[in-house]
This record gives structure tokens, C-alpha cells and sequence, in this order.
């Protein structure tokens, strides 16, 4: 595990200490990706972590003038999910992002941390493939801009160089006549890797395809361009016949494995299933109906601000680490690096947040931490200096229990209880977010908590009576 965390203000501090620290240190930003591996020992040779999260300004979606649109270093995937701008220019982006994890991980979870990590399955390079990206990369002294589809070279392989970092992710935003869809397939609707997925971009003239973009992830050791169906689709209606055989040409030109979550059979049937389906969304004008006009998002809207710092902070492993829990001011000393759910079981002895998988897949340790649900077990204990973090034991006020615990009771939303503290704190924060959550806002916001003795009805119950104001 890692020795020193450096907490920096600027891009220039993140390189100098990237080229200080070259070979024995990482870019952090996220770290959904990288807590694991470190965890599970994957990851042995990172002594220093440089947390570039909290640089300020770097959390912004723009458009300039010439119609390309940029995504900061620590924009989210719930960034993406939540701008207007994505959702009207790059609607693929956002269907993708909207189906990564849960809600508190792609609070956490960066679009440049998913592109970085390299893996075919990764939802959201397949559809920024199809919208043309490209990543500026910097070291301490040389820029770079190097197209999406020259950035990888294998599985979970790409052209960075050890004293690189991804400043930026740009792409032309869709025209007006173009239209866009990602569609995914895997084991669940929530908390699932893709087993394929497939992004569209078909321009039309007078009612016929001028110009078609697919790509396919988890199909080969990186996206790959479905070029003859690419071919094929120019200058025809997408009748039905014209649909299925677009489909059938994707299947033919993927290169799938057989691992343990899927044969490569069934992958490849599985594509021409999606592909069809995305072509018949396009075609049916259904692609903008897919992502719910107020997407749940488990946090407070801020516009793309974050919890930035004016300097670089650098702390030892065992750093006293000070932030605000549950509206208190405390400094913490831990005896070594550890993630936020064991500083706050282990130091700060609030037990409440529990630890189920320590993979981010329960969600039995959410908390809220600036004004956003994670997960808890996928934070480095370090990353919380100087912020606010509420647990499930702060949600009482004044020894008043808040509507979300009191209802749990009155409808006995509890069997073994180990994941209450999670989907309290989930529904406490969705109440925040939203005045009148619906139904199904109320489903979506759980979609990140796991109960194992099955108790959803009732759970569902009781958050839908605390949103009621019953």
C-alpha cells in the first residue's frame, strides 16, 4: 500500500511530483479502480499516491466556439449523467455513464480514470471511440494529443508514458442531423461489467444513413469499429431488414473470449441482439427516452465545483488526517494507510458504516461526504482531509430521528439489518436531492445497496412512505 498521499492544487504540482516520484507513483483521481487493486495486491509498486482530485475547475464540461466539447480530468461519471450539454451533444456518452456501477460510484468514478484503466469492457470508451475523442496528455515538460482509437495497444494497455497524466478528454459534439445510442448487456440492470456493448452514430440526409459509427466493446483486446456494418448502412433506410442485417455483420466482425462470465458464443449473439436494439431505438427516435429527464444522482448538484484546495498538501502514511463528521471538527491519527470506512470504524469508532465486500458491490458502507453518496470502502482515508462527511449516525437531529430511520421501523424494513446503515444513508441523500422522488427515483437510488436476506419490498416500502411525508 501506498507510503505518501499528495493532495495537490494545480496540474503543474500533480507532474512535478509525478516526475519526482516516476516509476513509484500514480495519478489519482476517483480511485474506484485502484483502491481494489491495491487491496488485492494487484498493484505492488505504488508508493506514492498524487490525489489530483481536488484541483479546482477541473470538474468542467464545456463547448467552445468551434463545436468541441472538453471534459476536465475530474469530471464524473454523474457529471456527465447530470449535463444538459452531454445529454443534447453526445447522448451515447451519457446513456453509458448513466449504466456504470451505482450512484455512489460514479459519484467517484472518473471519466479519465476509466479510459486510463484500459479495459475493452469499460462502458464509457466505447461510445467516446464513436464520437471521435482524443486525450491530451502532459508531463512535466511535453504535451501530447493522441487519438482515442491510437491510445490503446491491449487489454487494460495503453500509450501513457510512467510521467504522463490525461489533462483533458475532447470531441466534436453530434450535429444536428446525427443521432446516438449505447446500449449494454450483462448479468444485472445495476453493478455490472459489461459482457458487450455497442455505440451508434448514424447521420442521416433526407431520411437515408449518410454516414455510420459503431463500435463494440468486450468483444476484442480493445473497441473495435464494426467496419462492414459501418459500410453497409451508408445510403439505405433502416428498415427492418436493413437493421438485422447491420446486426449480423457487427456479430461477424467481433473477436470475442469465453471466461468465466460468458462464452464467446454467446457474446457474439448477445451483440447482434444489442446492435439490433439500438438501431430500432434510433430508428423509432426512443434513444432519448432511455435516460430519465432527472436522473437520480445520490448528490447536490454544484455545477462541477468540488472540494478544491489553494495548496498541495503531502501527508505520510500515518498523517493526522482532520475533517468534519457529522457536523463536528475532529482530527484523526491513524497508524497506517488505510481506505475512509476503517479511519471512521477504526478511529473515529463509528461502527454504524459497515464493511460488506470492501469492493464497492453492497453498498453497506455509503456515506455522504461533500454533499455526495460513496462508497466508503473505495476512498482513501486521506482523500476526506478538510472535508465533510456525514455517516449514518448523524442523520438523528437533536436525538430526533430523521423520516427516512423512523419509517424503517414503522414498516419492520429490517431483517439481519447489516445493510440498513447503507440504504439509510442512501435515502437520506436522495431526499436531499430530489422534493418528490418517484417510484422509480426510489429504485435508482438504491441500486448501489445489497440486501442478502432479500427485504426489498419492504425496504422500498419505507423509503417510499419517508418521501411521501407519511
Amino acid at each position: 500500500m501506498w507510503k505518501k498521499y499528495i493532495i495537490t492544487a494545480s496540474i503543474e504540482d500533480a507532474l512535478n511530483y509525478l516526475r519526482q516520484y516516476k516509476g513509484s507513483s500514480r495519478i489519482i483521481s476517483g480511485a474506484t479502480d485502484l483502491m481494489l487493486e491495491m487491496e488485492s495486491g494487484v498493484r505492488k509498486d505504488i508508493d506514492v499516491l498524487i490525489d489530483a482530485s481536488r484541483i479546482p475547475n477541473t470538474r468542467l464540461i464545456t463547448l467552445d466556439e468551434d463545436g468541441i466539447i472538453h471534459l476536465g480530468l475530474n469530471v464524473t461519471h454523474n457529471d456527465c449523467v447530470g449535463s444538459k450539454l452531454i445529454r443534447e451533444h453526445a447522448l451515447p456518452l451519457a446513456l453509458a455513464c448513466w449504466q456504470v456501477g451505482s450512484p455512489q460510484i460514479r459519484n467517484r468514478g472518473t471519466i479519465t480514470g476509466n479510459l486510463v484503466t484500459a479495459s475493452p469492457a469499460n462502458d464509457s470508451i466505447t461510445p467516446l471511440m464513436a464520437l471521435g475523442a482524443e486525450v491530451v496528455l502532459r508531463s512535466f515538460t511535453t504535451e501530447r494529443v493522441v487519438p482515442l482509437k491510437d491510445f490503446y495497444t491491449g487489454v487494460r494497455k495503453n500509450v501513457m508514458q510512467n510521467d504522463e497524466m490525461v489533462v483533458e478528454i475532447r470531441f466534436p459534439a453530434l450535429p444536428k442531423y446525427a443521432q446516438g445510442m449505447f446500449y449494454k448487456y450483462a448479468l444485472r440492470n445495476a453493478q455490472a461489467i459489461s459482457l458487450v456493448n455497442v455505440a451508434v452514430i448514424l447521420q442521416f440526409a433526407d431520411g437515408f444513413v449518410e454516414n455510420a459509427t459503431i463500435t463494440m466493446g468486450a468483444v476484442a483486446p480493445t473497441i473495435i469499429h464494426a467496419t462492414a456494418a459501418e459500410e453497409y448502412l451508408k445510403g439505405k433506410e433502416l428498415t427492418g431488414e436493413v437493421i438485422s442485417q447491420a446486426a449480423r455483420l457487427c456479430a461477424d466482425s467481433a473477436k470475442p473470449i469465453s471466461d468465466i462470465r460468458s462464452s464467446a458464443a454467446y457474446r457474439k449473439k448477445m451483440l447482434e441482439v444489442i446492435t439490433r436494439r439500438a438501431l430500432q431505438a434510433i430508428r423509432d427516435k426512443r434513444n432519448n427516452s432511455i435516460l430519465p429527464r432527472e436522473p437520480v444522482l445520490l448528490r447536490k448538484l454544484d455545477n462541477g465545483k468540488s472540494n478544491g484546495i489553494e495548496e498541495t498538501l503531502i501527508l505520510d502514511a500515518d498523517s493526522p488526517i482532520t475533517l468534519t463528521v457529522n457536523g463536528k471538527k475532529v482530527t484523526y491519527k491513524p497508524e497506517n494507510h488505510k481506505s475512509l470506512l476503517r479511519l471512521l470504524r477504526e478511529d473515529g469508532l463509528l461502527t454504524g458504516t459497515k464493511e460488506g465486500c470492501a469492493e464497492g458491490e453492497c453498498g453497506a458502507c455509503t456515506v455522504i461526504m461533500d454533499g455526495m453518496a460513496v462508497m466508503s470502502c473505495m476512498v482513501p482515508a486521506q482523500r476526506a482531509y478538510g472535508a465533510e462527511v456525514k455517516t449514518v449516525e448523524g442523520l438523528a437531529d437533536n436525538n430526533n430521528l430523521h423520516p427516512i430511520q423512523k419509517a424503517f421501523i414503522q414498516t419492520g424494513a429490517v431483517q439481519c439489518g447489516y445493510c440498513t446503515p447503507g440504504f439509510l444513508v442512501s435515502a437520506a441523500m436522495l431526499m436531499e436531492e430530489k422534493a418528490h422522488p418517484g417510484e422509480d427515483d426510489v429504485k435508482q437510488a438504491v441500486t448501489g445497496n445489497l440486501c442478502r436476506c432479500t427485504g426489498y419490498y419492504s425496504i422500498l416500502q419505507a423509503i417510499e412512505k419517508a418521501v411521501s411525508g407519511e
